[in-house]
């Protein structure tokens, strides 16, 4: 018959495995979290990088035009910003977050002196909400990441979407045609082609 000594020692050996064990259980699931929280970690595009945690990650990363306009809801002067008469073809992105916004093939002359398309790149990519700042209700856009203002929206543009994205340039960042996979904007490249749909049809 064994001594008590030795099913003591047995049930510290058994004891000791389960830690063990559940420790490493742990661990992996740590790193499985992280993983999912980290997507920039495992090769996407930058537009999926981490949102800033503070408005003083905002303050470091933007200008003070930027930062005015994107988080303060103020609007830019017209026809005196970088982006109200670019023609070139390419991609408008968060400043902040890399979040694709806008293609150049949705970019119109609004003759409004701002940047001015008639759809976001993806619908999902912004929010909308009302907003009655001066005395009249208008519809105000923000990136869905990053919670920034961008604009608003009007019912004034041209066919077939009938619509106006009036955004602000310096809630913008531009990148070219030719730097999108440098850039890791290289699926958005069908977006701005000939053989890209027209405004207004279903991507």
């Amino acid at each position: 018959m064994r001594s008590p000594h030795i099913w003591s020692l047995w049930i510290g050996i058994a004891a000791a495995t389960l830690l063990l064990a559940a420790a490493r259980l742990h661990a992996t699931q740590q790193e499985q979290a992280m993983s999912s929280a980290n997507p920039q970690d495992a090769g996407s595009s930058p537009e999926q990088c981490p949102l800033p945690v503070s408005e003083e990650e905002f303050k470091r990363r933007l200008t003070t035009e930027q930062y005015h306009v994107m988080r303060e809801g103020g609007t830019e002067q017209p026809f005196a910003n970088a982006y109200w008469n670019n023609k070139k073809p390419g991609l408008y992105v968060d400043p902040v977050t890399g979040e694709a916004l806008f293609a150049s093939s949705d970019k119109f002359d609004s003759r409004t002196g701002w940047p001015s398309f008639t759809r976001p790149v993806k619908r999902e990519s912004v929010v909308e909400h009302t907003d009655a700042s001066l005395g009249m209700p208008r519809t105000e856009v923000r990136a869905k990441q990053s919670g920034s203002h961008l604009g608003h929206v009007f019912d004034d543009g041209p066919g077939p979407t009938g619509l106006r994205y009036c955004i602000n340039s310096a809630a913008l960042r531009f990148v070219p045609l030719e730097d999108l996979e440098q850039e890791g904007y290289g699926p958005y490249r069908g977006l701005l082609t000939p053989e890209a749909p027209a405004s207004g049809e279903q991507r």
